[in-house]
Protein backbone atom coordinates (compact mmCIF):
# COMPACT_ATOMS: atom_id res chain seq x y z
CA UNK A 1 0.00 0.00 0.00
CA UNK A 2 3.03 2.60 0.47
CA UNK A 3 6.08 3.18 -1.44
CA UNK A 4 7.90 3.98 1.33
CA UNK A 5 7.35 1.92 5.18
CA UNK A 6 5.90 3.00 7.70
CA UNK A 7 8.94 3.78 10.76
CA UNK A 8 7.53 2.42 14.19
CA UNK A 9 9.32 3.91 17.30
CA UNK A 10 8.28 1.59 20.37
CA UNK A 11 10.50 0.13 23.32
CA UNK A 12 8.54 -2.27 24.94
CA UNK A 13 8.87 -5.33 22.28
CA UNK A 14 6.05 -6.94 23.24
CA UNK A 15 3.42 -3.73 21.77
CA UNK A 16 5.91 -3.46 18.88
CA UNK A 17 4.73 -6.67 17.78
CA UNK A 18 1.26 -6.37 18.17
CA UNK A 19 1.24 -3.11 16.34
CA UNK A 20 3.45 -4.62 13.54
CA UNK A 21 1.46 -7.41 13.17
CA UNK A 22 -1.42 -5.27 12.81
CA UNK A 23 0.29 -2.84 10.31
CA UNK A 24 1.29 -6.02 8.28
CA UNK A 25 -1.94 -7.91 8.03
CA UNK A 26 -3.53 -4.30 6.70
CA UNK A 27 -0.65 -4.59 3.82
CA UNK A 28 1.40 -1.61 5.38
CA UNK A 29 5.24 -2.23 4.93
CA UNK A 30 6.78 -1.15 8.61
CA UNK A 31 10.35 -1.17 10.21
CA UNK A 32 10.51 -0.79 13.97
CA UNK A 33 12.75 0.46 16.27
CA UNK A 34 13.48 0.63 20.10
CA UNK A 35 15.30 3.36 21.24
CA UNK A 36 15.43 6.84 19.99
CA UNK A 37 18.56 6.03 18.29
CA UNK A 38 17.64 3.07 16.85
CA UNK A 39 14.60 5.13 15.07
CA UNK A 40 16.80 8.47 13.72
CA UNK A 41 18.97 5.72 11.95
CA UNK A 42 16.28 4.51 9.92
CA UNK A 43 14.50 7.82 9.62
CA UNK A 44 17.65 8.41 7.71
CA UNK A 45 17.29 5.09 5.82
CA UNK A 46 14.18 4.60 4.70
CA UNK A 47 12.76 8.05 4.57
CA UNK A 48 9.33 7.56 5.90
CA UNK A 49 6.71 9.43 5.21
CA UNK A 50 4.50 8.20 8.36
CA UNK A 51 6.25 7.92 11.61
CA UNK A 52 4.76 5.69 15.10
CA UNK A 53 6.59 7.54 17.80
CA UNK A 54 6.18 6.73 21.64
CA UNK A 55 6.90 9.73 23.58
CA UNK A 56 8.83 7.79 26.03
CA UNK A 57 11.97 6.08 25.02
CA UNK A 58 15.18 4.74 26.87
CA UNK A 59 17.65 6.94 25.20
CA UNK A 60 16.04 9.92 24.71
CA UNK A 61 13.04 12.05 24.90
CA UNK A 62 10.31 11.27 22.39
CA UNK A 63 9.30 15.01 21.67
CA UNK A 64 12.51 15.78 21.15
CA UNK A 65 13.10 12.99 18.48
CA UNK A 66 10.26 14.49 16.51
CA UNK A 67 10.97 17.69 16.80
CA UNK A 68 14.38 16.93 15.12
CA UNK A 69 13.10 14.88 12.48
CA UNK A 70 10.19 17.42 11.51
CA UNK A 71 12.93 19.99 11.40
CA UNK A 72 14.28 17.50 8.75
CA UNK A 73 11.25 16.89 7.13
CA UNK A 74 8.36 18.68 7.50
CA UNK A 75 6.44 17.03 5.21
CA UNK A 76 6.55 14.13 7.47
CA UNK A 77 3.41 12.78 9.67
CA UNK A 78 3.95 11.94 13.09
CA UNK A 79 1.60 10.20 14.92
CA UNK A 80 2.73 9.74 18.89
CA UNK A 81 1.19 7.61 21.34
CA UNK A 82 1.06 8.16 24.78
CA UNK A 83 -0.20 6.51 27.91
CA UNK A 84 -3.71 7.73 29.94
CA UNK A 85 -1.75 10.04 32.60
CA UNK A 86 0.21 11.97 29.66
CA UNK A 87 -2.39 13.38 27.61
CA UNK A 88 -0.86 17.03 28.43
CA UNK A 89 2.54 15.99 26.44
CA UNK A 90 0.33 14.80 23.72
CA UNK A 91 -1.42 18.07 23.71
CA UNK A 92 2.14 19.55 23.67
CA UNK A 93 3.31 17.48 21.19
CA UNK A 94 0.29 18.05 18.24
CA UNK A 95 0.99 21.77 19.35
CA UNK A 96 4.74 21.34 18.62
CA UNK A 97 3.80 20.03 14.73
CA UNK A 98 2.55 15.99 15.49
CA UNK A 99 -0.17 14.98 13.06
CA UNK A 100 -2.14 13.33 15.76
CA UNK A 101 -2.31 11.23 18.82
CA UNK A 102 -3.37 7.74 19.95
CA UNK A 103 -3.72 6.91 23.80
CA UNK A 104 -3.14 3.37 24.96
CA UNK A 105 -4.47 1.22 24.76
CA UNK A 106 -6.40 1.58 21.05
CA UNK A 107 -8.29 -0.38 19.29
CA UNK A 108 -6.82 -1.95 15.89
CA UNK A 109 -9.45 0.45 13.69
CA UNK A 110 -8.38 3.58 15.35
CA UNK A 111 -4.73 2.90 14.26
CA UNK A 112 -5.59 1.98 11.21
CA UNK A 113 -8.02 5.23 10.54
CA UNK A 114 -5.31 7.01 11.90
CA UNK A 115 -2.48 6.18 9.11
CA UNK A 116 -4.85 5.51 6.20
CA UNK A 117 -5.32 9.51 6.61
CA UNK A 118 -1.74 10.30 7.20
CA UNK A 119 -0.94 8.57 4.18
CA UNK A 120 -3.62 9.93 2.16
CA UNK A 121 -2.82 13.80 3.08
CA UNK A 122 1.33 12.84 2.31
CA UNK A 123 -0.12 11.92 -1.20
CA UNK A 124 -2.66 14.09 -2.01
CA UNK A 125 -1.83 17.10 -0.56
CA UNK A 126 0.98 19.54 -1.88
CA UNK A 127 3.61 21.39 0.17
CA UNK A 128 2.49 24.79 1.38
CA UNK A 129 4.94 27.07 2.94
CA UNK A 130 2.60 29.61 5.10
CA UNK A 131 4.19 33.59 5.66
CA UNK A 132 4.54 34.07 9.41
CA UNK A 133 1.63 35.58 10.55
CA UNK A 134 3.23 37.34 13.03
CA UNK A 135 4.77 39.48 9.81
CA UNK A 136 1.30 39.98 8.23
CA UNK A 137 -0.29 43.80 7.90
CA UNK A 138 -3.28 42.65 10.40
CA UNK A 139 -5.47 40.77 8.00
CA UNK A 140 -5.23 37.03 8.82
CA UNK A 141 -8.18 34.27 7.07
CA UNK A 142 -10.86 37.04 7.57
CA UNK A 143 -9.57 38.29 11.00
CA UNK A 144 -8.55 41.85 10.74
CA UNK A 145 -6.05 43.11 13.82
CA UNK A 146 -2.40 43.61 14.50
CA UNK A 147 -2.59 43.24 18.58
CA UNK A 148 -0.39 40.94 20.37
CA UNK A 149 -3.19 38.79 21.33
CA UNK A 150 -4.68 38.18 18.07
CA UNK A 151 -0.75 37.71 16.15
CA UNK A 152 -0.88 34.92 18.86
CA UNK A 153 -3.91 33.33 17.79
CA UNK A 154 -2.97 34.02 14.27
CA UNK A 155 0.07 31.96 15.20
CA UNK A 156 -1.50 28.93 16.82
CA UNK A 157 -3.88 28.43 13.50
CA UNK A 158 -0.61 28.12 11.38
CA UNK A 159 1.40 25.86 13.82
CA UNK A 160 -1.66 23.52 13.67
CA UNK A 161 -1.89 23.30 9.54
CA UNK A 162 -1.01 20.41 9.00
CA UNK A 163 -2.52 18.70 12.17
CA UNK A 164 -5.87 16.76 12.01
CA UNK A 165 -6.16 17.31 16.04
CA UNK A 166 -9.37 18.24 17.56
CA UNK A 167 -9.43 22.12 18.22
CA UNK A 168 -11.32 23.76 20.68
CA UNK A 169 -12.05 27.22 20.37
CA UNK A 170 -13.42 29.34 23.42
CA UNK A 171 -14.08 33.04 23.41
CA UNK A 172 -17.29 35.35 24.30
CA UNK A 173 -19.87 35.64 22.29
CA UNK A 174 -19.20 37.95 19.23
CA UNK A 175 -15.58 37.57 19.30
CA UNK A 176 -15.18 35.81 16.02
CA UNK A 177 -15.39 31.59 16.63
CA UNK A 178 -16.34 30.73 13.93
CA UNK A 179 -14.31 33.02 11.62
CA UNK A 180 -11.59 30.93 13.59
CA UNK A 181 -12.78 27.74 13.28
CA UNK A 182 -12.66 28.72 9.17
CA UNK A 183 -9.42 30.08 9.35
CA UNK A 184 -8.10 26.63 10.60
CA UNK A 185 -9.98 24.77 7.74
CA UNK A 186 -8.55 26.98 5.55
CA UNK A 187 -5.08 27.12 6.56
CA UNK A 188 -5.15 23.02 6.93
CA UNK A 189 -4.47 20.10 4.37
CA UNK A 190 -8.35 19.82 4.58
CA UNK A 191 -9.07 23.43 2.98
CA UNK A 192 -10.07 21.84 -0.49
CA UNK A 193 -12.70 19.34 1.94
CA UNK A 194 -15.79 20.66 3.10
CA UNK A 195 -16.81 23.05 5.70
CA UNK A 196 -19.31 22.42 7.44
CA UNK A 197 -21.10 24.60 10.89
CA UNK A 198 -23.77 22.95 12.82
CA UNK A 199 -25.17 25.39 16.10
CA UNK A 200 -25.88 22.89 18.68
CA UNK A 201 -27.40 25.50 20.66
CA UNK A 202 -29.92 26.56 18.03
CA UNK A 203 -31.46 22.49 16.93
CA UNK A 204 -33.60 21.06 19.40
CA UNK A 205 -32.40 18.28 20.84
CA UNK A 206 -34.41 15.19 19.94
CA UNK A 207 -33.19 16.52 16.05
CA UNK A 208 -29.31 16.75 16.84
CA UNK A 209 -28.42 13.06 16.46
CA UNK A 210 -29.96 13.07 13.14
CA UNK A 211 -28.59 17.09 12.70
CA UNK A 212 -25.27 15.31 13.34
CA UNK A 213 -25.38 12.02 12.20
CA UNK A 214 -28.36 11.70 9.37
CA UNK A 215 -30.99 9.37 9.37
CA UNK A 216 -32.32 7.10 7.15
CA UNK A 217 -36.34 7.30 5.74
CA UNK A 218 -38.67 5.59 7.72
CA UNK A 219 -36.41 6.13 10.67
CA UNK A 220 -38.97 7.99 12.83
CA UNK A 221 -42.61 10.05 12.40
CA UNK A 222 -41.48 12.85 9.73
CA UNK A 223 -38.08 11.10 8.11
CA UNK A 224 -39.75 11.29 4.55
CA UNK A 225 -36.21 10.65 3.03
CA UNK A 226 -32.64 10.02 3.66
CA UNK A 227 -30.41 12.76 5.54
CA UNK A 228 -26.84 12.54 5.17
CA UNK A 229 -26.05 14.38 8.39
CA UNK A 230 -23.07 17.36 9.09
CA UNK A 231 -20.69 14.51 10.13
CA UNK A 232 -21.27 12.53 6.66
CA UNK A 233 -21.71 16.05 4.99
CA UNK A 234 -17.62 16.74 6.52
CA UNK A 235 -16.48 13.59 5.05
CA UNK A 236 -12.82 14.57 3.92
CA UNK A 237 -12.93 18.21 5.39
CA UNK A 238 -14.03 19.67 8.75
CA UNK A 239 -17.09 19.57 11.19
CA UNK A 240 -17.59 22.72 13.44
CA UNK A 241 -19.69 22.25 16.26
CA UNK A 242 -20.17 25.92 17.87
CA UNK A 243 -21.65 25.66 21.25
CA UNK A 244 -20.83 22.35 21.99
CA UNK A 245 -21.73 22.92 26.13
CA UNK A 246 -25.13 23.01 24.78
CA UNK A 247 -25.02 19.42 23.43
CA UNK A 248 -27.84 16.87 25.30
CA UNK A 249 -25.57 14.25 27.34
CA UNK A 250 -26.95 11.50 25.78
CA UNK A 251 -25.75 12.98 22.20
CA UNK A 252 -22.25 13.37 23.63
CA UNK A 253 -22.11 9.39 24.72
CA UNK A 254 -22.25 8.87 20.88
CA UNK A 255 -20.10 11.68 20.08
CA UNK A 256 -17.43 10.81 21.62
CA UNK A 257 -17.60 7.64 20.27
CA UNK A 258 -17.84 8.73 16.80
CA UNK A 259 -14.20 10.81 17.64
CA UNK A 260 -12.67 7.67 18.68
CA UNK A 261 -13.88 5.44 16.07
CA UNK A 262 -14.20 7.87 13.02
CA UNK A 263 -17.30 5.68 12.68
CA UNK A 264 -21.06 7.37 12.04
CA UNK A 265 -24.49 5.55 12.61
CA UNK A 266 -27.17 7.15 11.14
CA UNK A 267 -30.40 7.10 13.07
CA UNK A 268 -32.06 3.81 11.72
CA UNK A 269 -28.68 2.52 9.95
CA UNK A 270 -28.22 -1.19 11.10
CA UNK A 271 -24.13 -0.92 10.44
CA UNK A 272 -21.88 2.16 11.10
CA UNK A 273 -19.54 3.78 8.35
CA UNK A 274 -16.29 5.05 8.07
CA UNK A 275 -15.91 9.12 7.43
CA UNK A 276 -12.45 11.06 7.73
CA UNK A 277 -13.70 14.48 9.55
CA UNK A 278 -11.66 16.49 11.73
CA UNK A 279 -13.49 18.32 14.60
CA UNK A 280 -13.64 22.15 15.56
CA UNK A 281 -15.66 23.29 18.41
CA UNK A 282 -16.45 26.22 19.94
CA UNK A 283 -18.19 27.46 23.38
CA UNK A 284 -19.07 30.91 24.90
CA UNK A 285 -18.74 29.23 28.15
CA UNK A 286 -16.24 28.01 30.89
CA UNK A 287 -15.84 24.29 29.89
CA UNK A 288 -13.81 23.73 32.76
CA UNK A 289 -17.02 24.92 34.70
CA UNK A 290 -19.36 22.77 32.48
CA UNK A 291 -17.22 19.57 33.12
CA UNK A 292 -17.43 20.37 37.23
CA UNK A 293 -21.45 20.88 37.23
CA UNK A 294 -21.87 17.74 34.91
CA UNK A 295 -22.99 19.18 31.84
CA UNK A 296 -20.03 18.29 29.85
CA UNK A 297 -18.58 15.10 30.00
CA UNK A 298 -15.24 14.80 31.32
CA UNK A 299 -13.87 11.99 28.49
CA UNK A 300 -15.43 13.72 25.88
CA UNK A 301 -14.08 17.03 27.01
CA UNK A 302 -10.67 15.91 27.05
CA UNK A 303 -10.39 14.03 23.55
CA UNK A 304 -11.46 17.44 21.99
CA UNK A 305 -9.65 19.95 23.98
CA UNK A 306 -6.73 18.95 22.37
CA UNK A 307 -5.08 22.80 20.83
CA UNK A 308 -7.25 24.90 22.50
CA UNK A 309 -7.92 28.50 20.54
CA UNK A 310 -8.52 31.58 23.29
CA UNK A 311 -10.22 34.18 21.35
CA UNK A 312 -10.16 37.55 23.57
CA UNK A 313 -12.53 39.96 24.08
CA UNK A 314 -12.69 43.07 21.71
CA UNK A 315 -11.95 45.29 24.46
CA UNK A 316 -8.79 43.53 25.39
CA UNK A 317 -7.49 44.34 21.84
CA UNK A 318 -6.51 48.05 21.97
CA UNK A 319 -6.22 49.81 18.43
CA UNK A 320 -7.88 46.47 16.58
CA UNK A 321 -11.31 48.39 17.74
CA UNK A 322 -10.35 50.94 15.23
CA UNK A 323 -8.64 48.62 12.05
CA UNK A 324 -11.50 46.58 12.12
CA UNK A 325 -14.17 49.80 12.06
CA UNK A 326 -12.43 51.70 9.37
CA UNK A 327 -11.97 48.45 7.35
CA UNK A 328 -15.92 47.48 7.69
CA UNK A 329 -17.04 51.11 7.43
CA UNK A 330 -15.32 51.22 3.55
CA UNK A 331 -17.40 48.00 3.04
CA UNK A 332 -20.74 48.67 4.22
CA UNK A 333 -19.98 51.99 2.76
CA UNK A 334 -19.50 50.31 -0.60
CA UNK A 335 -22.52 48.29 -0.27
CA UNK A 336 -24.72 50.27 0.67
CA UNK A 337 -23.82 53.32 -2.27
CA UNK A 338 -22.32 55.53 0.64
CA UNK A 339 -19.31 58.27 1.04
CA UNK A 340 -18.14 57.48 4.50
CA UNK A 341 -14.34 56.92 4.49
CA UNK A 342 -13.29 57.47 8.37
CA UNK A 343 -14.09 57.99 11.76
CA UNK A 344 -13.55 61.20 13.26
CA UNK A 345 -11.27 61.51 16.86
CA UNK A 346 -13.74 62.10 19.03
CA UNK A 347 -15.22 58.54 17.92
CA UNK A 348 -12.19 56.58 17.66
CA UNK A 349 -11.69 57.93 20.89
CA UNK A 350 -14.85 56.80 22.44
CA UNK A 351 -14.21 53.18 20.21
CA UNK A 352 -10.87 52.49 22.17
CA UNK A 353 -13.07 53.43 25.70
CA UNK A 354 -15.96 50.87 25.62
CA UNK A 355 -16.20 47.72 27.10
CA UNK A 356 -18.48 46.41 23.54
CA UNK A 357 -20.03 43.59 25.37
CA UNK A 358 -20.89 41.82 22.44
CA UNK A 359 -17.41 41.89 21.05
CA UNK A 360 -17.10 42.51 17.18
CA UNK A 361 -20.57 41.80 16.33
CA UNK A 362 -22.07 44.67 18.45
CA UNK A 363 -19.27 47.03 16.28
CA UNK A 364 -20.59 45.54 13.16
CA UNK A 365 -23.85 46.14 13.68
CA UNK A 366 -23.03 49.64 14.95
CA UNK A 367 -21.32 50.45 11.63
CA UNK A 368 -23.67 49.01 9.76
CA UNK A 369 -26.68 51.13 11.31
CA UNK A 370 -24.43 54.15 10.76
CA UNK A 371 -24.15 53.63 7.28
CA UNK A 372 -27.62 52.41 6.96
CA UNK A 373 -29.05 55.66 8.40
CA UNK A 374 -26.39 58.88 7.47
CA UNK A 375 -24.17 59.60 4.79
CA UNK A 376 -21.07 61.92 4.23
CA UNK A 377 -17.21 61.47 4.52
CA UNK A 378 -16.30 61.08 8.21
CA UNK A 379 -18.35 59.43 10.79
CA UNK A 380 -19.37 61.50 13.55
CA UNK A 381 -20.37 61.02 17.58
CA UNK A 382 -23.65 62.09 16.94
CA UNK A 383 -24.61 59.11 14.39
CA UNK A 384 -23.67 56.51 16.74
CA UNK A 385 -26.67 54.76 18.21
CA UNK A 386 -28.03 56.26 21.19
CA UNK A 387 -27.31 53.02 23.36
CA UNK A 388 -23.28 53.27 22.25
CA UNK A 389 -23.45 57.15 23.30
CA UNK A 390 -25.21 55.75 26.61
CA UNK A 391 -22.24 53.47 27.22
CA UNK A 392 -19.60 55.43 26.64
CA UNK A 393 -21.15 58.18 29.40
CA UNK A 394 -20.66 55.43 31.76
CA UNK A 395 -17.74 54.37 31.16
CA UNK A 396 -14.28 56.42 32.94
CA UNK A 397 -11.55 57.06 30.60
CA UNK A 398 -8.51 54.89 30.41
CA UNK A 399 -6.11 55.02 33.13
CA UNK A 400 -8.44 57.43 35.39
CA UNK A 401 -8.51 57.46 39.26
CA UNK A 402 -12.14 57.77 40.63
CA UNK A 403 -11.67 59.13 44.41
CA UNK A 404 -8.36 61.05 45.25
CA UNK A 405 -7.13 58.75 47.76
CA UNK A 406 -7.20 56.15 45.45
CA UNK A 407 -3.48 56.83 44.41
CA UNK A 408 -2.39 57.19 47.98
CA UNK A 409 -4.05 53.43 49.17
CA UNK A 410 -2.38 52.13 46.35
CA UNK A 411 1.25 52.79 47.42
CA UNK A 412 0.18 51.19 50.89
CA UNK A 413 -0.72 48.06 49.17
CA UNK A 414 2.46 47.96 47.30
CA UNK A 415 4.86 48.42 50.14
CA UNK A 416 3.23 45.92 52.10
CA UNK A 417 4.40 43.50 49.21
CA UNK A 418 7.54 44.98 48.72
CA UNK A 419 9.67 42.57 49.16
CA UNK A 420 8.45 39.42 48.81
CA UNK A 421 9.17 36.42 46.26
CA UNK A 422 7.24 36.99 42.70
CA UNK A 423 5.14 34.08 43.06
CA UNK A 424 3.82 35.06 46.40
CA UNK A 425 2.93 38.36 44.84
CA UNK A 426 1.07 36.42 41.89
CA UNK A 427 -1.05 33.97 44.14
CA UNK A 428 -1.93 36.62 46.46
CA UNK A 429 -3.11 38.52 43.67
CA UNK A 430 -5.12 35.57 42.15
CA UNK A 431 -6.73 34.74 45.12
CA UNK A 432 -7.76 38.19 46.53
CA UNK A 433 -9.34 38.85 42.61
CA UNK A 434 -11.16 35.29 42.51
CA UNK A 435 -12.31 36.59 45.82
CA UNK A 436 -13.61 39.80 45.00
CA UNK A 437 -15.53 38.07 42.26
CA UNK A 438 -17.09 35.49 44.36
CA UNK A 439 -15.06 32.82 43.48
CA UNK A 440 -15.75 32.80 39.94
CA UNK A 441 -13.03 31.64 38.08
CA UNK A 442 -14.41 32.67 34.74
CA UNK A 443 -14.57 36.46 36.03
CA UNK A 444 -11.25 36.47 37.81
CA UNK A 445 -9.65 35.48 34.48
CA UNK A 446 -11.29 38.10 32.45
CA UNK A 447 -9.91 40.75 35.00
CA UNK A 448 -6.56 39.48 35.03
CA UNK A 449 -6.40 39.16 30.92
CA UNK A 450 -5.71 35.29 31.15
CA UNK A 451 -7.65 32.22 30.29
CA UNK A 452 -9.18 30.29 32.63
CA UNK A 453 -7.24 26.76 32.30
CA UNK A 454 -4.03 28.77 33.45
CA UNK A 455 -6.08 29.83 37.13
CA UNK A 456 -6.63 26.35 37.53
CA UNK A 457 -3.36 25.13 36.52
CA UNK A 458 -2.28 26.92 39.02
CA UNK A 459 -5.08 26.39 41.50
CA UNK A 460 -4.20 22.49 41.18
CA UNK A 461 -0.65 23.41 41.36
CA UNK A 462 -0.72 25.30 44.93
CA UNK A 463 -3.29 22.27 46.20
CA UNK A 464 -0.11 19.83 45.93
CA UNK A 465 2.06 22.09 48.00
Amino acid sequence: MTSRPLLLVEDMPSLQMVYQAILRRAGHDVVTAGTAAEGLGLFHEVQPRVILLDLVLPDRDGMDLMREMLAMDPAIRVIVITANGSINKAVEAMQAGAFEFLVKPFDEGRLLNVIDTALRQTRAAPDVTTPDPALSDGRFEGFIGSSRLMREVYRRISAISRSTATVFITGESGTGKEVCAQAVHATSLRARGPFVPLNCGAIPSDLLESEVFGHLKGAFTGAISDKIGAAGAADRGTLFLDEICEMDMSLQTKLLRFVQTSTIQPVGAATPRKVDVRIICATNRDPHEEVRRGRLREDLFYRLHVVPIHLPPLRERGHDVIEIAEEMLLKFSHEEGRKFKRLDDEVCDLFLRLPWPGNVRQLLNVLRNVVVLNDGEVVTAAMLPEEILQLGDAQHPAGTLTHPGQAAGLRQELDGLIGRPLAEIERLVIEETLARNGGSVSRAARVLEVAPSTLYRKLEAWKKV
